[in-house]
């Protein structure tokens, strides 16, 4: 049992609630949920994805790629950067019909789409590119 959770059983059965609605309030914000790189199961997830969101941030890589591990931490950088983008990854292994659709044919390939339509399209692990091709997506929105 740690001191936390000895503290806790110490306080009244009120004070408890307030201990964790105050800690609720502090530790998450409404912006988290956007942010980060989210992966995609499934081609109706994919869609979803596209709909509902402005500018769409399409990772396609493979889990043997070497440069799309090495570009992996900077699109992580780049999701914080640009919350206004919905970043997403598929496997291009995992769902081949989605990659075939968008005619991804070397890894990793960046797909941004603005208003579920092709914007721009980045082949290679090249960070500076991408970001450019990202910030001119959201500028114009």
């Amino acid at each position: 049992m740690s001191f936390f959770t000895r503290s806790l059983q110490r306080l009244p059965k009120p004070n408890n609630r307030v201990v964790f609605q105050s800690i609720n309030k502090r530790a998450f914000h409404q912006s988290i949920a956007n942010m980060g790189v989210h992966n995609i199961a499934n081609a109706t997830d994919f869609k979803s994805a596209l709909t509902d969101n402005k500018v769409v941030v399409l990772d396609a890589f493979a889990t043997w790629c070497g440069p799309c591990k090495a570009i992996a931490p900077k699109v992580s950088q780049l999701s914080e950067a640009y919350p206004a983008a919905h970043f997403i990854k598929i496997d291009v292994d995992e769902l081949p019909e989605v990659a075939q659709e968008l005619g991804i044919r070397a890894m990793p390939t960046f797909v941004i789409f603005k208003g579920e339509e092709k914007f721009a399209e980045v082949v290679g692990a090249n960070p500076a590119a991408l970001e450019d091709a990202i910030s001119k997506a959201v500028e114009e929105l």
